[in-house]
């Protein structure tokens, strides 16, 4: 399917990011709702919110809310991103800044944070896949190399629209197998009562302080917060934008934002399936001598189903994996091209030498992605996804905010960035795992008693980095603002935020060949 995609509403050429990168930014309702959805809820989302849940309980289910929250505050402000890309014709965040603020210097921010964090997103597909791998008993890492090497194929030549059309079928997949699981599984289990009464008693055993399946005094500010931040950082991340720009008009994003949390339900129970494996006494493999709770959902499906419907789940996983990689390192190509190469390295590049930059830049980051698993620890690169919502947080003042106003300063942004960053990493750096042996980067939760305060509460790192963020542009901005230092020039207009389509304003797009 990702091979037929190249001819699927294929116009006149593929040699343009607009077509290559965006798939002509013509896409509808349907199509939007299936490639969103495989963007967002991933293979990586399969296996670890229910592994979270087994190992710690109601602190996994912070997924839910975070993907509920987030799509109204998308609503209010993606469809702003998506006129005056439109208008202008934007192809990433980065693209915005630069014309928003009038800095270079603050776009190629933008623009390596986003790549930054999405590199190691990449990564943890691959975790979904390995996950399936070792429950099958298959050893080695050929098949994730031939699996990523029909990705790279594919989504070289047919651009966003193969994992748009494969999307269709991961999406199908995935919703058979879960609502499969939670009416099947739990019946052989001595239903749902005996499900959460084993998890109790499992918790209960356990001297962590956050396991249980109702949350405590001590976690329940950072589970607010984690859910919050994810929700702010989701739609930073340059794989979401490419999902919304390449939308029809605003009122296909409106419908989505609209629909898409029925993702939320199926992950809600998705996220129920950690408890399942609980009570099923599912114990984890091992991977080089540790246990990996990664792998709980697909024992967990091995023991329970048949070994037909099991193959289906492991299938619904893996090709969910290869979705949202293929848009991940589009997007990441995307920024490479326009906000690195066109601006600094051929500022007179065509749209077709732009787009085989992106072609050849998305295989270059899907090899990195390969060899971040081939070559690191598998722990190391969960962590390095955990870093990476703190990382893209960072950009929230300038793309997000500054969709909403221009009152920040070029150059305070740029100081936010940077302080938020540096605080950020101190804080990940500071917080150690005692269960795995680590004494840095071991999660995500701050104690606010390093700061002096009185308590045992904690807090999401990416929210305290963001606080720091936000207080430095705008002291920055205040300071610059009375020195009357000068500031980039704004090229968008007010009404710019409010075009739609067939608005003469929007960027002319040879679309009917792929309508």
């Amino acid at each position: 399917m990702g091979f037929v995609a190249a001819r699927w509403r294929r116009p006149d050429t593929m040699h343009s990011l607009d077509e290559w990168g965006l798939g002509g930014r013509s896409f509808g309702s349907w199509i939007t709702w299936f490639l969103i959805g495989g963007d967002l809820y991933t293979a990586y989302t399969f296996v670890a919110v229910p592994a979270l849940v087994f190992g710690a309980g109601a602190a996994g289910f912070y997924a839910v809310p975070y993907t509920i929250v987030v799509y109204p505050l998308v609503f209010l402000v993606l469809i702003r991103l998506w006129s005056v890309s439109h208008v202008h014709g934007f192809v990433t965040p980065a693209d915005f800044v630069r014309a928003r603020f009038g800095s270079p210097g603050l776009a190629l921010a933008v623009a390596v944070t986003g790549i930054v964090a999405t590199m190691p997103y990449i990564a943890l597909q691959l975790v979904g896949i390995q996950a399936v791998l070792t429950a099958m008993g298959v050893s080695g890492h050929w098949p994730i190399v031939i699996a990523f090497v029909i990705l790279a194929a594919y989504t070289y030549q047919s651009g966003l629209r193969a994992p748009a059309l494969i999307a269709f079928v991961k999406d199908v997949l995935i919703y058979v197998v879960i609502i499969v699981a939670v009416l099947y599984i739990p019946g052989k289990l001595g239903g749902w009562g005996h499900v959460f009464d084993a998890a109790q008693a499992k918790f209960d055993k356990t001297p962590a302080p956050a396991d249980g399946v109702l949350l405590n005094g001590t976690n329940q500010l950072n589970y607010a917060m984690l859910a919050l931040g994810s929700a702010l950082a989701l739609f930073l991340y340059p794989h979401s934008v490419t999902g919304v720009l390449a939308s029809r008009n605003r009122n296909v994003i409106k419908r989505n934002m609209a629909a898409l949390p029925a993702y939320s339900f199926v992950l809600g129970l998705i996220a129920l399936l950690g408890l399942m494996a609980i009570a099923a006494g599912v114990k984890p493999l091992t991977t080089d001598g540790k246990p990996d709770t990664n792998t709980i959902v697909p024992v967990l499906f091995d023991h329970m189903f048949p070994s037909w419907f099991a193959g289906l789940a492991y299938a619904a996983i893996g090709i969910g994996a290869l979705v949202p990689a293929a848009i991940m390192s589009i997007a990441a190509a995307n920024l490479f091209t326009r906000n690195i190469y066109k601006e600094y390295l051929k500022r007179d590049a065509t749209e077709r030498q732009e787009a085989t930059v992106s072609k050849i830049v998305s295989l270059v980051v899907k090899v990195g992605a390969v060899l971040c698993i081939l070559l690191l620890d598998p722990e190391f690169s969960i962590d390095l996804q955990l870093i990476g919502g703190v990382i893209i947080l960072q950009t929230l003042p300038a793309v997000g905010l500054g969709l909403l106003t221009r009152w920040f300063h070029r150059w305070a942004l740029l100081a936010g960035w940077a302080a938020g960053l540096v605080a950020g990493m101190w804080m990940l750096y500071t917080i150690p795992n005692v269960a795995k042996g680590k004494e840095h980067f071991g999660g995500s939760a701050f104690d606010l008693g390093k700061l002096g305060l009185d308590t045992k509460m904690t807090v999401y790192v990416g929210m305290l980095a963001l606080a720091v963020n936000l207080a430095v542009a705008a002291a920055g901005t205040l300071v610059l603002r009375a020195a009357k230092a000068a500031d980039g020039e704004d090229a968008t207009g007010v009404d710019d935020y409010l075009a739609d389509e067939g608005d003469p304003r929007v960027k002319d797009l040879d679309v009917a060949a792929s309508t």
